[in-house]
């Protein structure tokens, strides 16, 4: 059985002078597959015409028989989150995703897009940009928290849902809240009201076990970057198959009415490494365990918020079972409560005690989200402890 702990950052190109706490911000990838991504990029140099118009894609002439590089690295990644490569395509992060179905998406003036106040600023401005743009709604639901019932989200979010209502956007988990939420419970909820649904997975691929099909979501966007080691930036976009014939990539090139794939698959030139070496970072996981990593992982996120509360005398009002592999909790209020004090905390923390943490400020409080990652032990997070309360 593999021993996680410090050993493993010789794995990783991490500077060993700095703690890191922060693998959920934009991930970290490890050396095996950045030198698998390496021979990727050398062998496209090699003939770069013929790599990326015919064996990347198909845009040119290819002999019969031999599979499309991308497509295949699609059916891996697919073949992880239980569903089909024919319903998945690449896009740069879970941002983008979120970008092509809602631009996609024929809103009308009096329709209203369902977002949490739990959601990811950038999508919640993408919200706010295409409600904008086409004269719709956005309806942000102020979320309980803490919460130890997740019964308590759904009833919120069906209870905010009218008869404009067209999509819900519902994280499966939350960013800086690191809370996993009962995304197929919400879903049918919001499909019993005929409202659609885009789940935001970023975090989810390499902390869940995941069936993308069985959530009965409309859409599923997700990061590979993050959790499951793949180079950056490697994200994907699940379509139900009745939901792909409307939907169009955020850049449009020659795959123009082609298929959802064909759209998708080539947005112009551009680096396909970071994709075609996701598999590597699935193999890398694999090699491990992937149920070790995700236990491991787990075991010490929550740990840590126990004990770092108590060290700092907080409430952790976490409920395990919405835990993954990240855990936020309140900081000492004499910290302050305004983003400047968190951005001066956490500045503090990086050139001062050296070590990379994610903290926000969110009704009137500072909060720290930790990630654990398999190159983390329980020291690492108690220098943050002695650091935090050296400041107190």
């Amino acid at each position: 059985m593999t021993l996680f702990g410090r050993r493993m950052l010789n794995e990783w190109l991490l500077d060993p002078e700095i703690t890191y706490l922060n693998h959920g911000t934009v991930g970290a990838t490890p050396r095996r597959v950045l030198a698998a991504q390496q021979a990727i990029r050398d062998e496209i140099e090699r003939q770069p015409s013929r790599y990326l118009l015919r064996e990347l894609v198909g845009l040119l002439n290819l002999p019969e028989g031999v599979p499309l590089r991308l497509r295949a690295a699609a059916e891996v990644i697919a073949n992880f989150v239980g569903a089909q490569g024919r319903d998945l395509v690449f896009v740069d992060n879970a941002t983008t995703g979120a970008n092509a179905v809602l631009r996609s998406l024929d809103l009308k003036k009096s329709d209203e897009i369902l977002i949490t106040d739990l959601a990811y600023g950038a999508v919640a401005n993408i919200a706010a940009f295409v409600a904008r743009e086409r004269g719709a709604h956005v309806n942000t639901v102020r979320m309980p928290y803490p919460v130890d019932n997740p019964r308590v989200l759904v009833d919120t979010i069906a209870n905010a849902l009218n008869s404009r209502t067209r999509i819900a956007i519902i994280d499966h988990i939350t960013s800086e809240s690191a809370l996993i939420l009962p995304l197929a419970e919400i879903a049918a909820c919001c499909h019993q009201k005929g409202v659609l649904v885009l789940a935001d997975g970023a975090h989810a691929p390499g902390i869940l076990p995941l069936d993308i099909p069985a959530l009965g979501v409309d859409w599923y966007i997700a990061n590979l970057h993050k959790w499951a080691y793949a180079p950056r930036s490697s994200g994907f976009l699940w379509a139900t198959p009745e939901r792909q014939s409307s939907l169009h990539p955020p850049v449009i090139s020659w795959g123009l009415d082609k298929g959802f794939t064909a759209e998708f698959d080539w947005v112009g030139t551009r680096d396909p490494s970071p994709y075609l070496a996701a598999p590597e970072g699935l193999a890398f996981m694999r090699d491990l365990g992937v149920e070790a990593v995700r236990t491991y992982n787990h075991k010490l996120a929550w740990k840590t918020a126990q004990m770092l509360s108590q060290h700092w005398d907080t409430k952790l009002d976490a409920n395990e079972a919405m835990v993954g592999s990240m855990v936020t909790l309140p900081l000492p209020e004499r910290l302050g409560s305004a983003r400047e004090d968190a951005f001066r905390l956490r500045d503090a923390l990086l050139y001062e005690d050296r070590i990379e943490v994610q903290i926000h400020a969110w009704r009137g409080h500072l909060w720290v989200r930790i990630s654990a990652q398999i190159y983390n032990e329980m020291v690492d997070f108690e220098r943050l402890a002695a650091a935090v309360a050296a400041r107190v």
